[in-house]
């Protein structure tokens, strides 16, 4: 089958390139909703699999964040607007059920991690200090990356917002962890993160494959 994009709808697009693109990591983003006459710190929390590594001097991450129903914008991108720093985590891939909630379309303010579900329950309990920098972290996450907003663009029709962040800690679970004379080796397997499919299907790591490139 051959298709021309010109011949289909953006909703169709977007589609059949989720359901094509695969795998794809799944950037879950925890920033701080601004204050709503709360006493507590609030926080956001939402997963994109349109997340990509970008440059690694200076260390840049980037998603890709649409827009609610009614075309605003949705509360990851208000926060990263508002303020400055967010948490990107790896989920691991039993973690499944809780980022599939974590994408629910909720008032501003409302945080996914102070809510009715048991899963989400969960999470708020494992909230973590992320040594050194100002968010917390999620516990059970073998990777996070504790970042500052470096830029955002709007692109497209829609638009899309693109927000690159710029890496400024990062904690991996030790278990994943060889340091070799200061190089680190990162063992995929148990680190175990779950990736995106198309439509309602995520996916594990599966087998492992290692095919040195040539000198």
């Amino acid at each position: 089958m051959e298709l021309k994009l010109s011949d289909y709808a953006p909703a169709q697009i977007y589609h059949l390139m989720t359901q094509t693109i695969i795998p794809r990591p799944i950037a879950w983003v925890l920033t701080e909703n601004m204050a709503l006459n709360k006493e507590e710190r609030n926080y956001n929390l939402a997963p994109f699999s349109y997340f990509s590594a970008v440059s690694s001097n200076p260390p840049l991450l980037m998603i890709s964040v649409g827009l609610k129903e009614g075309n605003t914008d949705k509360d990851t991108t208000v926060n990263c607007q508002s303020g400055s720093k967010a948490v990107v985590h790896i989920a691991a891939d039993n973690q499944y059920q809780q980022v599939t909630q974590s994408a629910a379309t909720l008032a501003y303010g409302e945080s996914e991690l102070d809510t009715a579900d048991k899963e989400m329950q969960k999470l708020n309990d494992q909230l973590v200090a992320f040594d050194g920098f100002p968010l917390p972290r999620l516990q059970h996450c073998p990777v996070a990356f504790g970042c500052s907003v470096f830029e955002i663009q709007k692109i497209g029709n829609t638009p899309q917002t693109l927000i690159f962040f710029k890496i400024e800690s990062v904690y991996i679970d030790d278990a994943a962890v060889t340091n070799d004379n200061n190089r680190l080796t990162i063992d995929a397997k148990t680190l175990n993160p779950l990736s995106r499919l198309g439509a309602a299907q995520y996916a594990s790591l599966g087998d492992v494959i290692e095919q040195k490139r040539p000198k």
